[in-house]
């Protein structure tokens, strides 16, 4: 058998294109190289191309004139670990199980690709020699780099030379701890300050700005020094440069909160001009309107490289030859912050916000250790507990609603709640309904308290992504519609909860004892019901009893309940630490029992829940 080569040079050069286009669009010494710069914690408001008055961030400026400047860009997580779980598969937190900070749930690896591996397939020579923090169980974090860290700040060096590179440059100036400590020194002038409408006016606050605001301002600095090494190093025309921040920040309500503060995020992007076919736009130094989620990133850059791109990626690919059509709508996640719960699901699109409480008797603004450390939480809280907030202003501390609504255009800092509005109510619908479809599409695992979803999953052997696509395990649509029952607060629903209550599924029962917690006094009717819920199997279900028959004056069974769950154990200790600090006055005496027979007073950011108490009562 004869084999037929080609039969010139010009036909090898043809095979070669072919294949070389089939990695993506680029000869192997052509591929982009692409460094990304992510920086810590600071939302759009402190970046000065994005309108910012407090800070100056000239470097970042300069890389918006020679590139695009995106406007609509948004987080999914609003916090540090969960977001970075979000990066490294390219899923979000929720259908995988990585949502809650700091949690390291497992993950089936050998079906869940971390992008960087993917690069190195293609060729790449991948660096991150800073921050990963990917909240995922079963694999060391650097593990996927090939330059993990060292003497060396910019990994693109440790190439083979003409080896395309993928290199993070993190630079962690802007992060929060640097709003911490003293208000002595600061240099910039705390009267310039522009202040979010949900912050008091205080001199405190002003200075916390103001510090803040060089922090950012530092981390501006060390962009520029990249940018330079970069320059130095002859790549500059040869590298695709991003800039984004992890998530919004860093004032108390944007960090760790899916308002706009928290979520909307600076993202500038520089192409060179020899690959300008990957413009986003006519020309440099234009804005970009498109939506991007934090999601889509991964998928974007494993695009932009010519790499493979498994099944499990959920984003979008935003740029360059392979971009998708653009997304109708970014999904937001919040479950539990370090030491204190939540629940929330956020949609929206680049103007409208629509919010989801699935835990509105938690207010937002329960005290949480590493939050209190910068100067002006403490400072805001107490101008609140002296009665000097407003609605605005004062709105942080106290229990939420089950929805809100916002139009971001007039109303960035999110604080007039348009969820009655007539004028909009046909589009909260559709976005209801929008988050509705996205939870199932992901299998949002939230549904289930953490510490729940984390046993069931144990219990049948499987991860958490596994467990909650077994429809027998995890029957979403009924939590949902359970969920979806216990939020409208209609005691016309309290025959339904109490009927809930013997369901087999501690889910089922879980969205029930919700459900008659939000009915207050209404609740009343399932006096016998609450009281047999004070032995349910589910820890989570006696505590919320205990909270409902507390509040109905029926406290002494209740009581004792808890003091069973604080004192011979609970299988969510979490939970019962946040729920007796909501309870109130009438459980502290556990607390003080509790302390005094040598209970801990630390958390692993600072002061416990339980200590805290303490210190508030002056004990």
């Amino acid at each position: 058998m004869q084999i037929d080569f080609p039969s010139s040079l010009a036909a090898l050069r043809l095979t070669l294109a072919i294949f070389y286009s089939l990695l993506g669009g680029f000869a192997i010494g052509e591929r982009p190289n692409i460094l990304w710069i992510t920086s810590e914690d600071n939302g759009i408001s402190w970046v000065s191309c994005y309108g910012g008055t407090n800070a100056s961030t000239p470097a970042i400026d300069q890389l918006a004139k020679e590139g695009f400047r995106y406007t609509n860009c948004f987080d999914n997580a609003a916090v540090c670990a969960p977001t970075r779980s979000v990066w490294i598969t390219g899923m979000y937190g929720i259908s995988n199980g990585t949502q809650p900070m700091r949690s390291r749930n497992l993950i089936p690896h050998e079906q869940i690709k971390y992008y960087p591996d993917l690069l190195r397939e293609a060729g790449y020579h991948t660096s991150n020699p800073g921050k990963t923090d990917y909240n995922i169980g079963g694999r060391e974090d650097k593990d996927c780099w090939d330059y993990k860290g060292g003497e060396e700040p910019y990994g693109w060096r440790l190439r083979k030379p003409g080896q395309p590179f993928f290199a993070i440059v993190n630079i962690g100036d802007s992060h929060e701890s640097r709003a911490h400590g003293s208000l002595d020194e600061i240099r910039k002038d705390p009267a310039k300050m522009k202040l979010h409408a949900y912050h008091p006016d205080l001199p405190v606050i002003r200075k916390n700005y103001a510090k803040y605001a060089e922090a950012v301002e530092n981390m501006d600095r060390k962009v520029q020094q990249t940018i330079d090494a970069l320059k130095a190093d002859g790549l500059y025309e040869d590298t695709i440069i991003i800039y984004n921040s992890d998530h919004g920040g860093v004032m108390a309500r944007s960090k760790r909160f899916l308002y706009s503060s928290g979520v909307h995020c600076p993202l500038v992007i520089r192409i060179p001009e020899k690959m300008k076919h990957l413009y986003p736009g006519s020309r440099p130094e234009t804005t970009v309107d498109r939506l991007v989620s934090f999601v889509d990133m991964p998928k974007t850059w494993l695009s932009l490289a010519g790499a493979e791109i498994p099944n499990t990626f959920q984003g979008t690919v935003f740029l360059g030859d392979g971009m998708e059509p653009e997304p109708e709508y970014h999904l937001g996640f919040r479950e539990r912050a370090d030491e204190r719960l939540d629940h929330v699901r956020l949609i929206r699109t680049g103007r409208y916000s629509y919010h989801k409480n699935y835990y509105p008797f938690a207010p937002a603004g329960h005290h949480l250790a590493y939050l209190w450390k910068a100067q002006l939480t403490p400072a805001w809280e107490q101008h609140h507990r002296d009665g000097k907030t407003n609605a605005i202003t004062g709105r942080f501390f106290e229990p939420r609603v089950t929805e809100e609504f916002y139009d971001n255009q007039s109303d960035f800092d999110n604080v007039h709640n348009l969820i009655d509005a007539p004028a909009h109510q046909e589009r909260i619908a559709k976005m209801r309904a929008a988050l509705r479809q996205k939870q199932l599409e992901l299998r949002d695992s939230g549904m289930l308290p953490e510490k729940m979803r984390e046993r069931r999953a144990a219990e049948n052997n499987l991860t958490i992504y596994e467990m909650v696509r077994n429809e027998n395990l995890y029957p979403l649509e009924s939590y949902l519609n359970a969920a979806d029952l216990a939020l409208e607060r209609d005691k016309s629903n309290l025959e339904a909860f109490v009927e809930w209550m013997s369901d087999d599924d501690e889910g089922i029962r879980w969205w029930a004892i919700v459900g008659l917690r939000l009915l207050d006094d209404a609740a009343r009717p399932a006096n016998a019901i609450l009281k047999n819920a004070l032995k349910d199997e589910s820890h989570e279900v006696r505590m919320m009893a205990a909270w409902i028959l507390i509040g109905l004056g029926q406290g002494d069974q209740a009581l004792e309940t808890l003091d069973e769950l604080v004192f011979e154990g609970t299988e969510n200790e979490p939970m019962l630490h946040n729920v007796i600090d909501w309870i109130g006055e009438p459980a502290f005496p556990l607390v003080r029992k509790y302390l005094d027979n040598g209970g801990s007073r630390e958390g692993r950011y600072g002061i416990s829940i339980f200590a805290r108490i303490a210190q508030v009562q002056g004990w």
